[in-house]
């Protein structure tokens, strides 16, 4: 069975979207960030397939599977993933040449135990905070890596939905790469005594 992972890319004061729920914040980095992307592509060997909402997959789509993304070293693994795209009005999801995602357009929580059941890997969601909180308040999250930037933006949307344990995260590791980046890798804890 699947491990569902969040990962999400936060500023430095905690923030994974800004106060209009968008992310720009990855845009304000100094330097490159080649050491990271090389690590990502280890963890992305790791990973089986990915879950989007509705307007990540288009951000996404935009990029990963054009030409645009040629020279971005983790394009081929990430291009390389299967693909599901959460929406209820979406009624196809194209990646550019790739194989498109497999739209889910029923009740999110039950699709996303159907697909840990049927991944032996990793599952993993970027951005999507909305879905993100459906899945943390459903206790199906597993894991969470926070890419913590070296940019403060003083208000926005938390990687957490409120009300959350603030028990809930078990530190793994603390990496930190180029451009300032720090990744900290956290178990999601049951409440099970793990």
């Amino acid at each position: 069975m699947g491990q569902l992972v969040v990962q999400q890319f936060v500023t430095a004061d905690g923030f994974a979207a800004d106060a209009n729920n968008e992310f720009r914040a990855y845009e304000l980095l100094d330097g490159g960030t080649d050491e990271f992307s090389r690590s990502q592509i280890e963890w992305l060997k790791t990973v089986d397939a990915m879950v989007l909402g509705a307007s990540t997959y288009r951000m996404f789509a935009e990029f990963w599977p054009t030409p645009a993304s040629v020279d971005d070293i983790i394009a081929p693994a990430l291009n390389g993933l299967r693909r599901y795209v959460f929406s209820r009005h979406l009624n196809a999801a194209p990646w550019g040449d790739y194989p498109p995602a497999t739209i889910e357009s029923g009740d999110a929580v039950q699709a996303i135990r159907r697909i840990k059941a049927e991944t032996p890997g990793t599952v993993v969601l970027w951005g999507s905070l909305t879905l993100s909180e459906a899945f943390f308040a459903a206790g199906e999250v597993d894991g969470v890596r926070l890419v913590v930037m070296p940019v403060a933006i003083g208000a926005g949307r938390g990687a957490f939905p409120p009300g959350q344990d603030p028990a809930l995260l078990r530190l793994l590791s603390a990496k930190t790469y180029d451009a300032g980046l720090v990744e900290l890798e956290y178990a999601v804890r049951s409440g099970r005594g793990d």
